[in-house]
C-alpha cells in the first residue's frame, strides 16, 4: 500500500509521496499447509513520485510531467519505479504532453500487467495558445481508467484542490465530511467538514498540507492496530507554468 497526494492550487502542484514497500507473505510447512499470511516491510526507500522530462537540442525543456504510483509495487517482481523508467525511455518523444501520457502509461502497464492492481496520478501544464494550463489525471491498470481528470468542474472551468489515493482513510476522515447512508440508500451528512478554502491556497501552503495528509497518516498507524503500510521519507515535488523542483528527495547514502 502507499500513500500519494497531489494538491492543485493556482500558483502550481505539488506532489507527495511515503516511500514504504510492503508485501504479504504466505508461507507453507514442510507437509505443504498454508499458514497465516504475514504482511511485512520490505523497503523504506522506493520512489512512488517520478519527474518525466524531454529537452531539446538547446536544453530547453519540452515538457516536465509528475507521475506517482500507489497500490501494488512490485510487478513481474520488479519494482514500478523500474517499469516507469523503462516507459520512459521506450515510449516517450518529443511529441508527447501531460494530456497524451495517461493513454500511454495505461496501455504500457495493462499489456504487461493487466490484473495489477495499480494506480497513478499523472499532472502537468500544456501551453494553450499563450496559456499554461494545468492537468491532473487520476489512472489505474487493471481497473482500465484512463485520463480521468480531476480539476476541472462539470462546466469545464478549472478546479482546485487535492487528490489522495492508496492508504487514504487517515486523511480523508480528517478533510470530509462524515456521511452514513440510511435503509434506502440515501446519504446523510452526520459531520461536516470545515472548508479549504483551495483556490486562496498558496504554493507553500500546499507543500505544508501535502506532507501534513503523509505524515499525520504515518504518525497515526504508527499507534493504530493495523498494517504499517505507509512510512518512510516524504518526497515532495513541485510543477509550475515554469518548471519543476524536487523540494525534497530521499538521496542515495553510504553509512
Amino acid at each position: 500500500m502507499s500513500l500519494v497526494i497531489t494538491t492543485y492550487v493556482p500558483e502550481g502542484i505539488v506532489m507527495a509521496s511515503d516511500s514504504r514497500q510492503s508485501m504479504t507473505i504466505e508461507s507453507k510447512t514442510p507437509d505443504g499447509k498454508s499458514l497465516s499470511k504475514i504482511n511485512t516491510i520490505n523497503s523504506d526507500n522506493v520512489y512512488k513520485t517520478y519527474l518525466l522530462s524531454r529537452k531539446d537540442k538547446n536544453d530547453k525543456p519540452i515538457f516536465e510531467i509528475g507521475v506517482q504510483s500507489f497500490g501494488q509495487d512490485l510487478l513481474g517482481g520488479i519494482s514500478t519505479a523500474s517499469h516507469i523508467k523503462r516507459f520512459s525511455e521506450e515510449k516517450l518523444t518529443d511529441e508527447d504532453n501531460v494530456t497524451t501520457i495517461p493513454k500511454k502509461l495505461v496501455e504500457f502497464f495493462r499489456e504487461l500487467f493487466p490484473t495489477a492492481d495499480t494506480g497513478f496520478h499523472v499532472a502537468g501544464y500544456k501551453k494553450e495558445e499563450k496559456i499554461s494550463v494545468p492537468y491532473i489525471y487520476y489512472c489505474h491498470i487493471s481497473q482500465n481508467i484512463i485520463g480521468n481528470r480531476k480539476n476541472v468542474k462539470s462546466d469545464g472551468k478549472l478546479a482546485y484542490g487535492a487528490t489522495w489515493s492508496g492508504q487514504a482513510d487517515i486523511i480523508t476522515g480528517l478533510i470530509n465530511p462524515i456521511i452514513a447512508i440510511d435503509d434506502k440508500g440515501n446519504q446523510k451528512v452526520i459531520k461536516p467538514a470545515p472548508p479549504i478554502i483551495w483556490d486562496a491556497v498558496s504554493l507553500q501552503d500546499a507543500i505544508d498540507f501535502s506532507i501534513f495528509a503523509i505524515r499525520t497518516t504515518i504518525d497515526a498507524i504508527r499507534f493504530q492496530a493495523r498494517p504499517k503500510n505507509v512510512g518512510g521519507p516524504i518526497d515532495v515535488l513541485v510543477i509550475t507554468p515554469d518548471g519543476s523542483k524536487w523540494i525534497q528527495k530521499k538521496e542515495l547514502r553510504g553509512e
